[in-house]
């Protein structure tokens, strides 16, 4: 099953306030980020999402995230890039849906789904998969309610990222995530409903000012099903 993507236009303004990360405990040293992982255009705006939009970085180990691409990458090569999404809010991708996991990955999503879906929630059972090329770029969209519920939940793999949320009500209000290699984003409600999200290209990447270099990524995401 695909996602449906409703495409919307990007807004993008000099980042304001600033927020400090989450970490995991138990999941190996924090990268050295500054401690900064989400940036927002006013600080109300910022503390009103609250536990709504989160970074946790360095959720998992360089070892899990290699047990991850060891179970993934053979059938991901089996499949080319593709540069026209059936509604045009993805470039440069490739893409799969996984209900059966090896033990590793089992117990980390598992790790996941248990600080990510707090409601207890039933969730979709399989586990999607984007892998984006190092040109490849996710176009503001949100997640279609036919197809998702309330909460989203995405390991990054392979690459640091930068994605950008913009309410879509006001597009002058904006807030930006960090997403390091190995992190685990998180977004609830009104961040999940309210607000377009995107992943931005190598050439846009940049962080509360910072030039952050994009690679190959892939992300296994985590949703639960809509009421």
């Amino acid at each position: 099953m695909k996602v449906l993507f409703t495409a919307l236009k990007r807004t993008y303004k000099a980042a304001g306030y600033v927020c400090r990360r989450s970490s995991h405990a138990g999941s190996g040293p924090v990268l050295p980020l500054a401690g900064e992982v989400i940036v927002g255009s006013s600080r109300e705006l910022v503390r009103g999402l609250g536990s709504q939009v989160e970074v946790r970085t360095s959720f998992i180990t360089e070892e899990e995230e290699a047990a991850f691409l060891h179970e993934l990458e053979p059938g991901l090569k089996k499949k080319r890039y593709e540069f026209d999404h059936w509604d045009d809010a993805i470039h440069g991708y490739r893409e799969t849906e996984r209900l059966r996991w090896g033990p590793t990955c089992e117990e980390i999503l598992n790790r996941v789904r248990s600080v990510a879906f707090l409601d207890s929630s039933p969730l979709l059972g399989p586990v999607h998969v984007l892998d984006l090329d190092k040109t490849g770029y996710i176009k503001p969209h949100i997640d279609s309610v036919k197809f998702c519920g309330s909460t989203i939940a995405g390991l990054s793999l392979l690459s640091d990222s930068v994605m950008h949320l913009v309410k879509e009500d006001a597009p002058h209000e904006w807030v930006d995530l960090l997403l390091s290699r190995r992190s685990l984003y998180i977004m609830r409600d009104q961040a999940r409903y309210n607000f377009t999200h995107e992943i931005l290209k190598d050439e846009q990447s940049v962080f509360n000012g910072t030039r952050v270099p994009r690679q190959r990524r892939i992300s296994v995401i985590c949703r639960n099903r809509p009421v």
